[in-house]
């Protein structure tokens, strides 16, 4: 996780894995199918899990999603035709659909799946849309653990105490880290804490969503921040982007 957001030429997007995962060796092809399936497999899940209301039914048709995408039927997915979610959205709807053809005297449907328009419901971007943004934001939150397990410092903790309930007072939380730290932390050393946590973890979002876009623009990571509401996290992030291309674009010209 770094502490300033990457200069856009230096992400590596997922459209950029998606390629390598069906085009290369035998082993570069599994790992790149392996990191794809790692890093959106809990958005994938979340969906079918809200979708079907079943979890063994959603194990199901995750694994035959899974099955599929390391046989190479997704090779020919282009981000010309949309947004790498969008792609993902399109094959679990056909992926839902089909199974609920198959086995629908063993599932309660959901709705007439005969109906063409009842059958995009399935698939209806609100739940999607939640679904990928609440990964986004687990994977964020996860980095930021991670951020303090490496380095010591407690960014993930003192986010978490005042995220989980906000109505609490700096010295409530600075004493409730203090305790679980062992270490004295002063309500001013929380709002330094805070300031920078908050700051690591816009940061990190902004590379989660750049990295699910095909050669993105800053504007581009704006459009999708604004789709998935979540701009709200990341404006003054978005603004260090920003701010960073300009320079490399200045250096270049």
């Amino acid at each position: 996780m770094s502490a300033e957001p990457s200069h856009l030429s230096r992400i590596e997007t997922l459209w950029s894995v998606v390629r390598r995962a069906h085009d290369g060796s035998e082993d570069t092809e599994r790992a790149a199918q392996q990191a794809l399936l790692e890093r959106y497999g809990g958005a994938v899940r979340k969906y079918l899990l809200a979708s079907l209301r079943d979890a063994d039914a959603a194990d199901e048709v995750f694994q035959e999603f899974a099955l599929r995408f390391a046989r190479g039927d997704f090779r020919s997915a282009d981000p010309a035709r949309g947004r790498f979610r969008d792609f993902v959205k399109a094959a679990l709807f056909h992926l839902i659909v089909d199974f609920r053809r198959l086995r629908g005297r063993r599932l309660q449907p959901l709705v007439d799946v005969a109906d063409e328009s009842a059958e995009h419901d399935l698939c209806d971007d609100e739940s999607f849309h939640r679904s990928w943004r609440q990964e986004l934001l687990d994977r964020s939150w996860a980095a930021l653990a991670e951020q303090e397990r490496r380095h010591g410092t407690p960014f993930y903790s003192a986010l978490r105490l005042l995220v989980d309930d906000p109505r609490r007072s700096s010295q409530d939380v600075a004493a409730e880290l203090t305790q679980q730290r062992g270490k004295p932390v002063t309500a001013g050393n929380l709002r330094v804490l805070i300031h920078r946590a908050r700051k690591l973890f816009a940061d990190e979002l902004v590379q989660e969503v750049a990295q699910s876009l095909d050669s993105p623009s800053s504007d581009d990571i704006e459009r999708e921040l604004i789709d998935l509401d979540l701009l709200e996290y990341c404006r003054t992030a978005l603004d260090r982007l920003r701010t960073s291309q300009s320079a490399v674009e200045s250096e270049a010209s």
